[in-house]
């Protein structure tokens, strides 16, 4: 079941871990009847439904509102969706949210990276993040990146005070490879605070710096599962090409994203077997 997790640091676990978190694993434990789970799933824009009917997948044995856990609110973007399912999937127990809370809906870091605290705090050891993004790139509308870096241009960070953490490991060099034999692309993510879309300068100075797909999401909750000693995949699927003539189109990002489902699928089942 892959490599084992070094116990969080201290100093993350007594920052993040708060009563509420701690609340919330006890009430997603009750709630699923499951002691622990050892993975987490996050499916971003146009992806909730990419598991549904998949061959191993099933019904979840639980399922319950990510808005029910302490901290954490109902996703409220397009392609989201208000759910946390519970599976058993190849001898682990496995999380899968439907849905995010995002830095441009005007909240604290604290509610976007409050379902991966919980996770942590019920015992993950490995998360697979996955979103929409646009492409700074040449490549294809669906094709998939695998997050091997990112560029935080949020201007936000999930901690706080002098409490610093090394971020360079956050994407985990191993699940890395694993989704090397999944997607087509491997890369670089950005995130900006959105909502708005990054204009053409910034489109230009985005590519020049190296970035290959940048975003509005999952670099909080990355860093925030790193710190807390769990191993983090991303998975990024293409669904805008930030240098095309016609203006992006928030409908064509959730299409595109749904399209590209079956890649990101084997890429969370490669994950959990690994």
């Amino acid at each position: 079941m892959g490599a084992q997790t070094d116990p969080p640091d201290p100093r993350f676990a007594a920052a993040l871990l708060d009563e509420p978190t701690r609340r919330g694993a006890r009430l997603l434990a009750e709630r699923t009847g499951a002691a622990r789970h050892d993975v987490l799933v996050v499916l971003g824009s146009g992806l909730a439904s990419a598991l549904d009917g998949a061959d191993g997948w099933g019904s979840p044995a639980a399922t319950l509102a990510l808005s029910d856990l302490p901290g954490v609110l109902a996703p409220v973007a397009d392609g989201h969706v208000d759910e946390l399912r519970s599976y058993e999937r190849d001898g682990a127990r496995v999380l899968v949210a439907l849905g995010r809370t995002h830095l441009y809906e005007g909240v604290e870091p604290a509610r976007v990276t409050a379902l991966a605290r919980i996770a942590a705090a019920a015992g993950a050891g490995r998360a697979v993040l996955a979103n929409a993004n646009g492409c700074l790139r040449d490549w294809g509308l669906g094709d998939v990146m695998a997050i091997t870096d990112h560029v935080n241009l949020s201007g936000s960070s999930p901690l706080t005070g002098p409490l610093f953490c090394d971020p360079t490991g956050t994407w985990d060099a191993g699940l890395a490879r694993v989704l090397d034999g999944v997607c087509q692309r491997s890369g670089t993510y950005a995130i900006l605070r959105g909502p708005e879309y990054q204009t053409r300068a910034e489109t230009r100075i985005l590519a020049a710096l190296g970035v290959d797909c940048v975003g509005m999401s999952t670099v909080m909750e990355a860093l925030t599962l790193h710190a807390l000693g769990v191993r983090v995949a991303g998975m990024s699927v293409v669904s805008d090409l930030s240098f095309a003539d016609s203006p992006t189109d928030p409908t064509a990002v959730v299409e595109a994203a749904t399209a590209a489902g079956a890649t990101v699928r084997t890429g969370v089942e490669a994950v959990i077997a690994s």
